[in-house]
């Protein structure tokens, strides 16, 4: 007993060594140098260890939120903690609200108009939170501390984009009051919101404690502009509740309800469930695999197709060699797609408003894509022998594993952002699916773009209609540069539109002049002078080329503008246009999406269409995607979409619109405007 007591002595006098915790703080200042009689925003910025979360204001049946005993100065004024939008999560029977990604609570700092410039004002704190997994919680605390000098107010361009990105997290207030009951153990809510606004899988949270059932089930309909929520009792609070409704997409409104009649009960909403729905599941991974399927009809996809032509053939009389290319074909496609798939979800989950085909939203990938579909059509020519796509190599004879695989993998890449038929809705799934959940069906997507091969290499009966290799094959192959080339100008095209001040010529300028050097530099070794001084010929390629590289790595987005025939989507300009009493339809287009492009060809910008629509004063309104437009995203989203093209149309006076098929006719438009 006594060198038990010694030992606990010797610990207590022992220095206080800092204790790793499960989830880093780090205490942020939107501007270094707050100016006296401003306010300033302050961000206590959270990261959780893989498998940990933390907790919001009310933390449920279990947890609670942050709790900072500050140390701050004369003049310094800390304002309460704003929290994003929470996620519920359910553990052996027990509600939680939690945050199981990196997430920020912000605070607003007033600085007295009579502290003097340069005045140090730095902050510190002792912050107090809790930490769970799905096993065990540990209370932490850890100091944070953020240098602060009284200054001009100024913001960092950088800084400015950070919190930016966590303020559109936070809740938004809502403009009115909702109102809450009691009738014996069940508890009603109503929340006023406008009919037109989207609502998908909702979820309320109760700030307000000792009156809700966390764990217990929760019923939303719609009667007119008001939601009206019923769920079980389990307290005796009274008075006003603050409440926060989780709306779609990690959005949410702020309600305070007060104590007053609810409306009855109207239009059953869907709510989320524990779980996944399965049903959900297996029809968005049937759909992407047909959606896959069809894509190969897509005109995106035929340049890639004429590459797989050319092996096909090649291969047409060799089983084995058939079948290999057409696994390793599979497995490009199926691989790259699920990379895509898992850097989109990544993406998301850190906050970011993106979509499918984010990869041709940024002008580096379109450049890469570029050069890569101009080398393409140099060797279907015959400019120079690429093994993977040429004959005769050693490399086709033992690697044909390895042109089939990046061959396919080239085709997800470049297909995948034509959205074909059922493929739009299928990747919408994945936006309310977990993430184990959401990859198969981007792996899917990959699988159906790849079963046309598959099944003419493991079908000898499809194998045996090939044509036989022959010398049609040099003839057949220049002629599949065609497309490829036309691929090569639409992504300039796209290049110039996604870069201010980029034309045509500032972009081939200088790969026609590569070309031309290397060409050169060709002739020049076949003579009877090789030295030295043709080989500086090979220095003005990548002179020439990292010119470009950078003008378009340093370029900035042009502005975008209205349509030719139709005005620019924003939710104010749809709002604006439904209060006219008008039908108003709604596009959304990318210039890389071929198929969007089509339907706007082929039935919106027809002549007929457009008559029509001017005679029933029809409002047209763009969204334009081409540079992943974080509010279309949005958009897109609330409408089960992650892909254009999405096209909706508002008939007068409906609360909802219509969501059209992804293959347009000019019928189709003009019925619905003659309704």
């Amino acid at each position: 007993m006594l060198l038990a007591m010694l030992a606990l002595a010797m610990l207590a006098l022992a220095p206080a060594r800092a204790q790793p915790v499960n989830i880093t703080p780090e205490l942020i200042a939107e501007s270094p140098t707050p100016a006296p009689g401003t306010t300033s925003t302050l961000a206590l910025s959270m990261t959780p260890g893989k498998g940990w979360h933390g907790y919001w204001l009310n933390g449920g049946d279990a947890g609670f939120g942050m709790s900072v005993d500050w140390n701050q100065p004369d003049g310094v004024t800390i304002e309460p903690f704003r929290y994003p939008v929470p996620e519920a999560l359910m553990l052996f029977g027990m509600m939680n609200h939690v945050y199981e990604h990196p997430y920020a609570l912000l605070a607003d700092v007033r600085i007295d108009k009579s502290v003097a410039p340069g005045t140090d004002l730095t902050l510190s704190g002792i912050a107090n939170w809790l930490a769970c997994t799905d096993k065990v919680c540990v209370p932490e605390k850890a100091v944070v501390s953020v240098k602060l000098t009284a200054g001009d107010g100024a913001i960092a361009a950088a800084s400015r984009t950070r919190f930016d990105a966590w303020r559109a997290r936070l809740p938004q207030p809502l403009d009115r009051p909702g109102t809450w009951e009691r009738r014996g153990q069940t508890l009603r809510f109503g929340i006023p919101l406008p009919e037109g606004t989207a609502i998908e899988t909702p979820h309320l949270f109760l700030e307000t404690q000792n009156l809700i059932d966390y764990p217990a089930p929760q019923s939303f309909t719609r009667n007119g502009d008001w939601i009206i929520v019923e769920t079980r009792a389990n307290g005796d609070a009274t008075g006003p509740v603050q409440g926060l409704v989780k709306l779609a997409d990690g959005r949410g409104l702020t309600v305070a309800f007060e104590p007053a009649a609810v409306r009855a009960v109207g239009e059953p909403i869907a709510v989320a469930k524990p779980g996944i729905d399965m049903g959900l599941f297996w029809a968005a991974l049937g759909g992407a695999i047909l959606g896959g399927l069809i894509l190969n009809l897509m005109p995106c996809v035929f340049p890639i197709l004429s590459l797989k032509a050319l092996s096909l053939a090649r291969s047409a009389g060799h089983a084995r060699e058939a079948k290999v290319e057409a696994l390793a074909y599979t497995a490009g496609a199926v691989l790259v797609s699920l990379a895509l798939g898992g850097l989109l979800l990544a993406l998301r989950a850190a906050g970011e408003q993106v979509g499918w085909a984010f990869q041709l939203q940024h002008p580096v990938s379109v450049f890469i894509l570029l050069l890569l579909a101009i080398a393409i059509t140099l060797n279907l020519l015959g400019t120079y022998e690429l093994p993977s796509f040429g004959g005769g190599q050693k490399l086709a004879d033992q690697g044909g594993a390895a042109g089939g695989f990046w061959t396919g993998a080239l085709a997800a890449f470049v297909a995948t952002p034509c959205s074909g038929p059922l493929l739009g809705t299928a990747l919408g799934a994945t936006l309310v699916l977990p993430a184990w959940a959401a990859l198969p069906i981007f792996g899917g997507l990959g699988l159906g773009l790849a079963l046309p091969f598959l099944a003419i290499g493991f079908l000898p009966a499809l194998r045996r209609r090939l044509p036989k290799p022959g010398p049609w094959m040099a003839t057949f192959r220049k002629w599949m540069a065609l497309p490829m080339g036309i691929t090569a100008v639409a992504l300039g095209w796209l290049l110039t539109q996604q870069v201010d001040g980029l034309g045509w010529g500032d972009i081939y300028s200088p790969i026609v002049a590569s070309i031309g050097a290397i060409a050169l530099y060709r002739h020049w070794m076949k003579g009877p002078d090789r030295g030295h001084a043709g080989k500086l010929l090979l220095l003005f390629p990548p002179l020439f080329m990292g010119l470009l590289t950078y003008e378009v790595v340093t370029a900035t987005p042009p502005t975008i503008v209205g349509e030719a025939r139709g005005d620019r989507f924003t939710p104010e300009a749809l709002a604006k246009a439904r209060a006219t009493g008008k039908p108003v339809f709604v596009y959304f287009t990318a210039d890389w999406c071929l198929s969007c492009k089509a339907n706007e060809a082929g039935a919106i910008n027809r002549a007929a269409v457009q008559e029509v629509f001017k005679a029933k004063g029809v409002v047209t309104l763009v969204g334009d995607w081409t540079n992943g437009d974080p509010v279309i995203t949005r958009t897109l989203a609330e409408h089960g979409r992650n892909s254009v093209p999405l096209y909706l149309w508002y008939a007068p006076g409906a609360g909802k619109p219509e969501i059209l098929p992804q293959i347009l006719t000019p019928g189709t438009l003009t019925d619905l405007a003659s309704r």
